[in-house]
């Protein structure tokens, strides 16, 4: 997605902790898991440049959905999801040396239904194993999809408009031409 946005980059590893405190909102959640996850990279990175953190999460009754464990859990998390309106909250945080910004948005998104059938085809399909919520509006998973209110790009994993203004903020060249 930051090729979307001209950005030259590399991948650092941020191995981290993404397992929710009890009662913890979804917003400190995902801000405290991007805001992890650049520490750990910006201790990797080889050079002192500007880096990126990022967290999205699937967010139905105040519950986290994370990336499901198995089979059975992905299956209750897209029954879970249909026929109703989930929230999807999407933290970047941008770290420079002692100097850290955040972004975060929050996405409702409105799944039709999903039967058992569809369900466990998507599943076998592979695509959701490794998705917050079991899902990605990107791929198969598109087709439940019967409104949005916010950011796609936040939904896919990293909205791209408040990424684009923390870089901006850290001079971070991008451009649009490029992409």
């Amino acid at each position: 997605m930051l090729r979307q946005l001209g950005v030259r980059f590399a991948c650092l590893p941020a191995d981290v902790d993404e397992t929710p405190r009890p009662g913890q909102p979804a917003a400190d959640y995902a801000l405290a898991v991007a805001a992890a996850k650049a520490a750990a990279a910006a201790r990797a990175a080889p050079l002192q440049r500007p880096v990126l953190g990022a967290d999205t999460d699937v967010v139905v009754d105040g519950r986290i959905l994370g990336k499901p464990r198995d089979r059975g859990d992905a299956l209750a998390m897209l029954a879970a999801l249909a026929g109703r309106t989930h929230q999807v909250v999407s933290a970047v945080v941008l770290q420079h040396g002692a100097r850290v910004e955040s972004a975060l948005t929050v996405t409702e998104v409105c799944f039709g239904a999903i039967s058992a059938a569809e369900a466990s085809a998507y599943w076998d399909s592979g695509e959701p194993a490794d998705k917050a919520g079991a899902y990605a509006i990107q791929g198969r998973a598109a087709r439940w999809v019967r409104s949005i209110n916010g950011s796609y790009t936040g939904v896919v994993g990293l909205p791209l408009y408040e990424t684009c203004a923390l870089l901006a903020r850290f001079a971070v060249p991008t451009d649009m031409l490029a992409a």
